[in-house]
C-alpha cells in the first residue's frame, strides 16, 4: 500500500507543499496526479487512503461523450485509462454502428482492481506524499494557505485543489432515515462547507444515488439477455498494447407493471418524493422512482446486472436507483424477472451535498475571487467519475503552474470535450448536475475518442505534463500515422479498376487515392489490399485511424473557417474591471448579463444565453476602440 504520513511539525519538509490536493477520489487522483508531474511538490489528503480510486457509484468507466474524455485524459499522461486497463473485465464500444464522433468506449472494472490500479499508480510517483487526514478548515496565509486537519499539525501549501465529491456537507437518505455521509460508512465534510461559506462563494445542493447491491448467487440466470464485451477487448489507453485481464459478460431485465405498480403506491415513502431531499438530482441518470413518474406510459425500464469483480458475488444492477425504504426496495426488485428470489447485500440510498456555483471559477477551475485555490468534481456541479478526473488534471495542472509563475492551462472548445465541460460550467453554471454529451461539443467531429493522442499530447509536451514512457509512444505513433497516410495518397487508381473490384465508383476517369477510397467506401482490409498489396503492412491501429481521418476529412475541413472564427474570438479579452454600465450601445439587459457572468472574452460572451449579435458588435466595436486609445498613449 501506501507509505502514509500522519504529520509532523509545521517546519518539517513534509507539511509544506507547493500543491495540496483534498480527496482522493476520481478528481484528486487526477489533481495531485497533474500536479506532480508538471514538477509540484504535491501533497494527496485524504482520510483513508486504502479508499483512493474508490468506485462509489457503478463500476464501470467511460460510456457516450465520458469515454472520449477518459481517452483525453490518457493522452495528457493521466491514470484513469491505464486503470481501467489494468482492471476492465468488460470492454465495449456503445454506438459502433454509428459514426466514430459519437463512439462512446465503456468498460465494467473489477471494483478492486480498479482501486488497486490507481493506488499503485500513485505510488509509483516518487516523492507525491499521500497523508491521512480529515481536512476540516482552510485558511489564506502569507502567499499560500494554512491546512488545518481534525488531527496532526497543519499543513501549508502554495495551492489547494478542493475535491469533495458527494461529500461536501454530504446527508443519505433511505426512505425517511437520514445519516450523514458522503458515501456508505465514511462521514461528511461539515467543516470546509463552512468554510467556502466564509469565502463568499455561492452553494447550491443537488443529489445523486445509487441502486440496491444484490447478491449473484441468489439470481436466476437462466432465461436473462446475455450481453456479451467486444473480442477483442479495445483498450482506453495509448500505452496498453492488450487487456490482459480475463472477460466476463453481463445479463439484462427489465422492470415490469407490477414493479411499477409497487414504487407507485408507495412513492410517498421515497426520500424523493416525500420532501425530504431538497436538492434536485441528475436528469439524465434518474432514480426508478423519478422513471415511472415521468414516463408513465412506458411498460418498464431496461436494467443492466453488472459484475462488480471476477469472482465477487455483488452485482450492480444499473437502472433502479432508488432512495424508498428498504422494505420496498426487496418487494419491487424481487418483482424483477430473474430477481424473485435474490437476496438484497445492501440497499439503495440517494445524497445530497452541497457544491459550489461553477461561474466562481475561471477556465482554469481557480476560484476567482480566491487566487491559489482549485475546484474539481462534483463540488463544481458535475456528475461521473469522469468528468471528475478530466477537471482534476485542468485544476491539478494549473494548481502546479501558478507556484513557479507560469502560463495557465485552458483547453478550449475547439480542442477536447473537456473544454467543452468546463467552458459550460465556467460560463453558464448548473442548474442541475451536469452529463456531458457529444451534442454540447459544436466541433465534435474533431473530437473524436480515436484522434485524442493527436489533438492532446503536444499540448501536454509543451507544458510538460507528458512523462518519457508516453512521450516517445506518441512520437513513434505520429510518425507512423504520417508515414502511412502519405503512402495512401501516392497511391491510387482509375474508377474502372476499382469497379473491379466491386466499388460503386462514378465512371468519370478521375483517379482515387487509397487515402480516398479508405474513407468514402465501406471496402474490407483484404479487397483493399487486393487493389494495393504495398500497403498491406500498415499496422491495424493506422489503417483504421486513417480510415476513420479520411472519412471525416471533408467535414473538418468546413469546420476549419468556423474554428478560426472561435479562436479569434478567444483571443479578444474583456478586461476584468470592464463597466458594461458605461457602454451605451448595450442594453440594460445586456449589461446585467455581462456584469453577472463576467465573460473573458468576446467568445465567451457570444455564448452566453440572452447575448445578441448586436450586443456581440458592440462589444468588439468597444475592445477595438480600447485598445486603440491604449495604442495612443504608448506613442
Amino acid at each position: 500500500m501506501f507509505h502514509v504520513k500522519q504529520g509532523a511539525t509545521r517546519v518539517s519538509a513534509s507539511t509544506d507543499f507547493d500543491v495540496v490536493v483534498i480527496g482522493g477520489g476520481h478528481a484528486g487522483c487526477e489533481a495531485a496526479a497533474s500536479a506532480w508531474r508538471v514538477g509540484a511538490r504535491t501533497a494527496l489528503v485524504t482520510p483513508d487512503p486504502s479508499k483512493i480510486g474508490e468506485m462509489s457509484c457503478n463500476p464501470a468507466i467511460g460510456g457516450l461523450a465520458k469515454g472520449q474524455i477518459v481517452r483525453e485524459i490518457d493522452a495528457l499522461d493521466g491514470l484513469m485509462g491505464r486503470a481501467i486497463d489494468l482492471s476492465g473485465i468488460q470492454f465495449r464500444i456503445l454506438n459502433a454502428s454509428k459514426g466514430a464522433a459519437v463512439h462512446g468506449p465503456r468498460a465494467q472494472a473489477d471494483r478492486r482492481l480498479y482501486r488497486v490500479a490507481v493506488q499503485r499508480l500513485i505510488r509509483d510517483m516518487e516523492n507525491l506524499e499521500v497523508i491521512a487526514g480529515e481536512v476540516v478548515d482552510f485558511r489564506a496565509s502569507r502567499d499560500g494557505f494554512d491546512i488545518i486537519r481534525a488531527h496532526g499539525a497543519p499543513l501549508w501549501a502554495r495551492s489547494v485543489v478542493l475535491t469533495t465529491g458527494t461529500f461536501l456537507n454530504g446527508l443519505m437518505h433511505v426512505g425517511h432515515r437520514q445519516v450523514s455521509g458522503g458515501r456508505v460508512g465514511e462521514g461528511a465534510s461539515i467543516g470546509l462547507s463552512a468554510t467556502l461559506r466564509r469565502l463568499g462563494l455561492r452553494l447550491g445542493r443537488f443529489k445523486t444515488g445509487t441502486p440496491p447491491r444484490l447478491d449473484g448467487g441468489t439470481i436466476d440466470w437462466d432465461g436473462l439477455e446475455i450481453q456479451p464485451g467486444d473480442d477483442p477487448p479495445a483498450p482506453f489507453s495509448y500505452l496498453t498494447d492488450r487487456v490482459s485481464v480475463p472477460q466476463t459478460v453481463c445479463h439484462i431485465t427489465r422492470t415490469t407493471p407490477a414493479v411499477h405498480a409497487i414504487i407507485a403506491k408507495n412513492i410517498e415513502k421515497s426520500a424523493m418524493y416525500s420532501g425530504s431531499i431538497q436538492g434536485r438530482g441528475p436528469r439524465y441518470c434518474p432514480s426508478v422512482e423519478d422513471k415511472i413518474i415521468r414516463f408513465p406510459e412506458r411498460a418498464s425500464h431496461q436494467i443492466f446486472l453488472e459484475p462488480e469483480g471476477l469472482g465477487d458475488p455483488v452485482v450492480y444492477p444499473n437502472g433502479i436507483s432508488t432512495s424508498l425504504p428498504a422494505e420496498i426496495q426487496n418487494e419491487f426488485v424481487r418483482a424483477i424477472p430473474g430477481l424473485e428470489r435474490v437476496r438484497i447485500l445492501r440497499p439503495g440510498y440517494a445524497v445530497e451535498y452541497d457544491h459550489v456555483d461553477p461561474r466562481e471559477l475561471e477556465p482554469t477551475l481557480g476560484v476567482k475571487s480566491c487566487p491559489g485555490l482549485f475546484l474539481a468534481g462534483q463540488i463544481n456541479g458535475t456528475t461521473g467519475y469522469e468528468e471528475a478526473a478530466g477537471q482534476g488534471l485542468v485544476a491539478g495542472v494549473n494548481a502546479a503552474l501558478r507556484c513557479v509563475g507560469k502560463r495557465t492551462f485552458i483547453l478550449d472548445r475547439t480542442q477536447s470535450l473537456i473544454g467543452v465541460m468546463i467552458d459550460d460550467l465556467t460560463l453558464k453554471g448548473v442548474s442541475e448536475p451536469y452529463r456531458m454529451f457529444t451534442s454540447r461539443a459544436e466541433y465534435r467531429l474533431s473530437l473524436r475518442a480515436d484522434n485524442a493522442d493527436q489533438r492532446l499530447t503536444p499540448i501536454g509536451l509543451d507544458y510538460g505534463l507528458i512523462g518519457p514512457e508516453r512521450a516517445t509512444v506518441f512520437a513513434h505513433r505520429r510518425e507512423a500515422l504520417r508515414y502511412w497516410k502519405v503512402a495512401l495518397l501516392d497511391q491510387a487508381l482509375p474508377p474502372a479498376a476499382l469497379r473491379e473490384k466491386g466499388l460503386s465508383v462514378k465512371d468519370d476517369g478521375r483517379m482515387r487515392s487509397a487515402y480516398d477510397v479508405l474513407g468514402r467506401y465501406d471496402i474490407e482490409r483484404a479487397v483493399f489490399s487486393a487493389l494495393w498489396p504495398r500497403l498491406t503492412a500498415c499496422p491495424h491501429w493506422a489503417w483504421e485511424q486513417l480510415r476513420i481521418e479520411s472519412q471525416y476529412q471533408s467535414y473538418v475541413d468546413r469546420q476549419a473557417g468556423d474554428i478560426a472564427s472561435f479562436q479569434k474570438a478567444e483571443s479578444l479579452i474583456l478586461p476584468e474591471d470592464l463597466d458594461y454600465g458605461r457602454i451605451s450601445e448595450l442594453s440594460t439587459e445586456i449589461r446585467e448579463i455581462m456584469t453577472a457572468h463576467r465573460p473573458r472574452s468576446i467568445g465567451s460572451a457570444s455564448r452566453l444565453q440572452g447575448v445578441t449579435p448586436a450586443a456581440v458588435g458592440a462589444l468588439i466595436a468597444h475592445a477595438r476602440r480600447r485598445q486603440a486609445n491604449r495604442a495612443d498613449s504608448h506613442e
